[in-house]
């Protein structure tokens, strides 16, 4: 029995670490519908939420951006197509990044994928064979029945909102068949106890929004758990070996899931170094839509090891965008190899700004949740668009980080607010250049002052 035990811990623990990323993103999903997030307000599906301001600390999303402002959808066409209208941002940055619930980045609009002018869409859904209307631009096939669209407009602070809001106004989602759509998710079983509801949710959602076909062979294994049971839940009356195979299985996949997010510092890696990954979403195998990159360089070659990745990337940085849209790079430390903590002083310092295409800037989280960081002066991140920043004369820029504000003028005009414990900065570099997508640009470590 022991042995049995095990093996199912075991494979309970792989259960968690495939199934994190959906069961992730459409809890994300269900609570965008009902309680929104920040300043995005609770929003049916088809319908976009229009976020009123840059994103603040009340915004609890991981890793949200402060660069641009969100316009979200969660989008049902488990009926029939959708028409989305976009309009012209007249060259101003901008991307709808379309993601299934699985995770998966399968399609992306916008400057970099498709220009800034003005058109229709058709969102259809899986395995979809009718014909576009006359004028559409293009067809967006959705894995899924279910989607998010997740949009971000370039916005230059307060004074650019209006600019934004007019764009807003002007995105919009047509239902062409309102009555065949449904209404809400697949609802788990709300009998199941708590330590067994991450199962109910994977096996009720893996159910209702299928896979890919090569991922839906790999789910069998997940046979002797009850995720693949149809019907009532098999988890409302377990038996108590399979209650604590999974109990376990939960604990040691949500260890791998936090390991894989923020892995311990490699040895051939500098003390200070920037995580800085292109290819963290490269996860998606399968589905490759309008404004992606079907290449080998952009795919994960295993299977398997991609479970993890995008397991990761999901509790890390949900709904963020391929390398070739933008790229993201985080540090827990300093260049001495030291934990980043407010108690300290620290400069950043660009000898050149960052190569990239649109813009780049960095941005300060709390730890562990990931969460922007409140302060007196409303400053959550800083870039290349901040108003005020001071160079040097070669063209450098320091940065400085610190809980109080600096007492010099150049201190306190390049300063990011640090929270009182530790932190994580973000970089966020969008169109990056090809240095930085082969690797041989490195960003600058973090230095403690004094």
């Amino acid at each position: 029995m022991t042995s049995r035990t095990e093996s199912l811990a075991g494979l309970a623990a792989d259960a968690y670490v495939y199934g994190f990323p959906l069961v992730f993103d459409v809890s994300m999903i269900s609570a965008f519908m009902h309680k929104g997030f920040g300043s995005l307000p609770p929003t049916p599906f088809n319908r976009f939420g229009h976020s009123t301001k840059l994103a603040t600390p009340d915004a609890h999303f991981v890793s949200v951006n402060n660069d641009t402002v969100y316009s979200i959808a969660q989008v049902d066409i488990s009926g029939g197509p959708v028409l989305l209208h976009v309009p012209d941002t007249v060259g101003a940055y901008y991307v709808l990044q379309f993601v299934d619930v699985w995770s998966n980045n399968f399609a992306y609009l916008g400057q970099r994928a498709t220009g800034t002018e003005a058109g229709d869409w058709l969102v259809v859904p899986p395995g979809w064979s009718g014909t576009a209307p006359d004028g559409v631009r293009g067809v967006i096939d959705a894995p899924t029945s279910v989607i998010s669209i997740v949009g971000r407009n370039a916005c230059d602070g307060p004074e650019d909102m209006p600019r934004v809001q007019a764009l807003q106004q002007q995105l919009t989602l047509t239902v062409l068949d309102p009555a065949s759509h449904r209404t809400g998710l697949p609802a788990p079983d709300p009998d199941v106890p708590e330590e067994l509801r991450f199962f109910e949710r994977l096996r009720v959602w893996m159910a209702g929004f299928p896979p890919s076909a090569p991922d839906q062979d790999h789910q069998e294994r997940f046979q002797p758990l009850g995720l693949l049971e149809e019907g009532p839940s098999p988890y409302v009356n377990a038996d108590p070996a399979l209650v604590k195979a999974l109990t376990e299985g939960a604990a040691a996949g949500k260890a791998r899931v936090e390991a894989a997010s923020n892995p311990p510092a490699d040895g051939a890696r500098p003390p200070g170094a920037w995580e800085m990954n292109p290819h963290l979403f490269d996860y998606n195998l399968d589905h490759y839509g309008i404004g992606t990159i079907d290449s080998p360089q952009w795919r994960i070659t295993d299977r398997e090891a991609s479970y993890l990745v995008r397991a990761a990337a999901a509790r890390a940085a949900l709904w963020g965008n391929h390398g070739y849209e933008a790229v993201y790079a985080h540090t827990f430390t300093d260049a001495d190899g030291k934990q980043l903590n407010g108690a300290r002083s620290y400069s950043l310092r660009f000898e050149q700004p960052p190569p990239v295409e649109s813009f780049w800037s960095v941005t300060m989280y709390d730890t562990p949740d990931y969460y922007l960081v409140d302060n007196p002066v409303g400053r959550y991140s800083l870039g290349d668009r901040t108003p005020g920043l001071v160079y040097g004369e070669d063209g450098s820029l320091t940065v400085v980080i610190q809980r109080e504000r600096p007492d010099d003028r150049e201190g306190a005009a390049n300063w990011l607010p640090a929270p009182a414990g530790d932190f994580r900065p973000m970089i966020r570099l969008y169109t990056p250049g090809q240095s930085v997508l082969d690797g041989t640009y490195q960003l600058p470590p973090i230095v403690a002052r004094g």
